[in-house]
């Protein structure tokens, strides 16, 4: 039979429902109140072994221990469901039957107590006993009883708050995952236009681009649904991204990266930058006609790790048209998978730095990879 501490998916195991934990609060009662005795006993001038004291309160109450312990072993999910109906038809004939039980077995133990008592025949001791000790029985029997429905209701309470706590997981885990394979394609599709518009002007060109899109496919395959990698790996990534815009800019764009060593091994969400980066190619740097600046760098600030990235172009409020709502959806992606994974504790800001140049700062939580060699191996898992 399943311990009732175990059953159900989920449980949380109160620590105090264990056989040493009962016999242990019995043997603390016993020792209580076998003092309380021996200090009443002795202030009306009568003497008595505190030992025997000892050994009759401890008896006492390890036997309700002993009792206490079994109910919860072996009824504890039905004592935690009663109703009203069975408590009263079933749980109160089964205190009074247990309380007389306990004091039967009392009695056999110690069939000279109390020492002030004539010698009685031992159902006359029982009777004895019963009339004087009885509604302690039925106390400490009630008392466990009620012990137990609580921790009922605090079991059922932490299992709905883990199963709550669990379904947000899950939850957030989809859409992080839903995002992640939207981005996927909105890349590819852009990434294909780029080389087929070179298709038409710079063949050899194209065909290098295309040589590059296959290792940043290789890449993406690798990764599987890895949702935080090393900035390494993610750097890597975008490196090979800004090779392949610099071959369809014809080198007009000055790219500069810089990361701080002791990064390399941060996690950091997957694609963090590429929307953003590609965000500044499409609606910043293609819009000049001259050369333009694309810089990356990621520093340590305060236990947390920023990333910047600074492009020229025409601002965040040209006089021209709109920017598309891709534009929009490529940064709120990035906000809401940056609010995901960090919740409060991560920031997101565009501002115009100077004239016509957008940064894009990105804060999150400094988290270091204990073992990349393994988590690139988890890659295709």
């Amino acid at each position: 039979m399943r311990h009732p501490e175990q059953k159900g998916r989920g449980s949380i195991l109160p620590s105090f429902m264990n056989p040493a934990v009962f016999l242990g609060t019995g043997a603390l009662l016993a020792a209580v109140f076998a003092v309380q005795e021996w200090v009443e006993v002795r202030q009306m001038s009568h003497h008595i072994n505190f030992t025997l004291l000892l050994e009759a309160w401890g008896v006492q109450y390890l036997l309700w221990a002993l009792i206490c312990w079994a109910l919860w072993r072996f009824f504890g999910p039905r004592l935690q469901a009663v109703g009203l109906f069975w408590a009263l038809a079933g749980v109160l004939p089964l205190s009074i039957l247990l309380s007389v039980a306990e004091e039967m077995v009392w009695v056999l133990c110690f069939p000279r107590l109390p020492l002030w008592m004539p010698p009685m025949r031992y159902w006359s001791r029982v009777l004895f006993q019963l009339r004087a000790e009885l509604a302690d029985g039925l106390v400490i029997f009630w008392c466990a009883f009620f012990l137990f429905r609580g921790v009922g209701y605090y079991q059922r309470f932490r299992e709905k708050e883990a199963a709550a706590a669990k379904l947000q997981i899950q939850l957030a885990q989809s859409r992080l995952q839903a995002m992640h394979a939207n981005l996927n394609p909105h890349f590819l599709f852009n990434t294909l236009n780029s080389i087929s518009s070179l298709m038409h002007s710079d063949v050899p060109a194209a065909d290098l681009m295309l040589e590059q899109f296959s290792s940043l496919l290789r890449i993406c395959l690798e990764r599987g649904e890895a949702q935080l990698i090393p900035l390494r790996d993610e750097m890597e990534f975008n490196e090979m991204y800004m090779a392949m815009q610099d071959r369809r800019f014809g080198g007009r764009i000055s790219q500069e990266v810089r990361v701080q060593p002791e990064l390399h091994d941060a996690l950091v969400p997957a694609m963090i930058l590429q929307p953003i980066l590609e965000n500044a190619y499409r609606h910043g740097l293609s819009h000049l006609s001259g050369t333009g600046l694309l810089k990356i760098e990621a520093r340590r600030e305060d236990g947390h790790m920023r990333l910047d990235v600074l492009n020229s172009g025409i601002g965040l409020h040209p006089d021209g048209p709109k920017h598309s709502d891709s534009h929009n959806l490529g940064l709120a992606t990035v906000q809401d998978r940056l609010w995901l994974h960090y919740g409060e504790n991560q920031s997101f800001s565009i501002s115009e730095v100077g004239p016509a140049r957008v940064l894009v700062s990105i804060t999150l939580p400094l988290q270091m990879c204990e073992n990349p060699a393994q988590m690139l191996a988890e890659y295709g898992a």
